[in-house]
């Protein structure tokens, strides 16, 4: 991409933008190699499971309806749940609530066991509508049996993951869906997503075609091993992905209420399409990952939170039928760098995942970064790289266009600060009005096209 770096003012020499940019490839190679064979589908698998394909042989619950598939929710695993490293969760029905984006007459749905040690044998799995929110209860009449190629168990290999047939059932948009799985035996590390804002369940034994939800007793914060439900829709023809940190995961929005700014964003997609607005008809799935960072990765193998660079393939190319990606992602960079973060590196890592984008046709949508004054990782110097980075983004330098987040949330009387309001009291991270604020500064028309024509 040639628009961006050699317009920018104190451009670094041409033998360190060389440097940095043979840095990033070294980043994206390794990236390509660890996440090879574990990339999610693109959406044309089972597609032809709505003929009778393989898929639909030994599955008379499969959709003869039409329709175009689309990611109506998405999660991005982080790694190994702590506690489960010996026997995972043998014995047990863990029964994921997911809120949807997008409603469908049919439904699929991913699982994955990334961070395992072992296989994962998955033994019973099922999805229903929510009967209500707060309830590990089914809607009547919305059970169904999940089962993978036929059969209504699947071994998962470590590292792996696998998507399931294609079911009937009605999902109703912005609603909530019952995920549940059961595992007879021990598999390790538990892949999950630690910062869900939801309430899922745990029961003991196998009890994932339970309607009544009286035996899910436990109760957990988390998501286990379900990173993707699609759905065949007539309200959606595509699904903007959310590539962010923990302002996208919503850490301090309230939990249950579905209020992260992704959630609100998807509610006014679906507003506007519906009052006639000439505005895409697109789901909107959160790979949110709290800590999260363009660059740096945490530890393990594969690694733990992998920086945007490598989880791009996973986490966004990977998701159904993706049209537009809006990033929300350099925060981290600056507060967890020791030191002084360069601005350069952190553009130049935003600027190979335009290129990575629009080499899929996508539309890329990036926010500014919002202020942190008042925060522990507070300084000077680090307000001075989030201008530096924001005045780029501003300038059309980066991003195909702008989410300026920074301008709506920020203290008109002190910019390098949340506005009170917005703030959810640690500086950082929005209160679940700023969350709303976010999503209303979102200019909708900005998700039509793909990516720029190359000159």
């Amino acid at each position: 991409m040639t628009r961006g770096r050699d317009a920018r003012a104190g451009t670094p020499p041409t033998r360190q933008r060389a440097l940095l940019a043979a840095i990033v490839a070294a980043i994206v190679a390794v990236s390509a190699t660890i996440y090879a064979g574990v990339a999610a589908d693109d959406g044309t698998r089972h597609r032809n499971t709505l003929a009778g394909g393989r898929g639909a042989q030994n599955n008379p619950a499969a959709p003869a309806s039409t329709g175009t598939w689309v990611a109506s929710w998405a999660t991005a695993p982080v790694g190994g749940e702590p506690g489960t490293e010996l026997t995972g969760l043998a014995g047990r029905s863990v029964r994921n609530v997911v809120h949807t984006s997008a409603g469908g007459t049919g439904a699929r749905v991913t699982l994955s066991n990334l961070y395992g040690q072992s296989p994962l044998t998955i033994s019973h799995a099922s999805i229903a509508v929510s009967a209500g929110p707060g309830t590990a209860a089914a809607l009547a009449g919305t059970m169904r049996r999940l089962t993978f190629t036929g059969s209504p168990s699947v071994v998962v290999p470590a590292g792996g993951q696998v998507m399931s047939d294609v079911v009937r059932v009605r999902v109703p948009h912005d609603g909530d869906v019952l995920i549940t799985t059961y595992s007879p035996t021990e598999s390790g590390p538990v892949t999950y997503h630690p910062h869900a804002r939801q309430i899922s369940y745990v029961a003991d034994g196998e009890h994932t075609r339970d309607t009544a939800g009286t035996a899910y007793t436990g109760r957990s914060r988390v998501w286990r091993y379900v990173t993707a439900l699609d759905v065949l829709s007539n309200e959606s023809d595509g699904t903007v992905v959310v590539l962010g940190d923990s302002l996208t995961d919503g850490i301090t929005s309230t939990t249950g209420a579905n209020n992260r700014w992704p959630d609100v964003l998807s509610d006014r997609l679906r507003a506007a399409v519906a009052s006639g607005r000439d505005v895409p008809r697109y789901s909107v799935v959160n790979e949110g990952i709290s800590g999260n960072q363009v660059l740096a990765d945490g530890l393990g193998r594969p690694a733990e939170n992998p920086g945007g660079l490598h989880r791009f393939e996973r986490d966004v190319l990977g998701r159904t039928n993706v049209r537009a990606v809006v990033v929300v992602l350099g925060i981290n960079d600056i507060l967890r760098t020791p030191g002084t973060a360069d601005p350069e590196r952190i553009l130049t890592g935003l600027d190979t995942l335009v290129e990575r984008a629009h080499a899929r046709g996508l539309k890329v949508v990036g926010a500014t970064l919002m202020p942190f004054g008042g925060h522990r990782g507070y300084t000077e110097a680090r307000e001075a790289v989030r201008q530096r980075i924001n005045a780029e983004i501003r300038a059309g330098r980066v991003f195909d266009a702008v989410a300026d987040f920074d301008a709506a949330l920020r203290d008109p009387y002190d910019p390098r600060r949340f506005r009170p309001v917005y703030d959810s009291g640690d500086h950082l991270h929005p209160s679940d009005r700023g969350y709303t604020r976010m999503a209303e500064a979102f200019e909708l028309g900005s998700l039509r096209g793909g990516a720029p024509a190359k000159l």
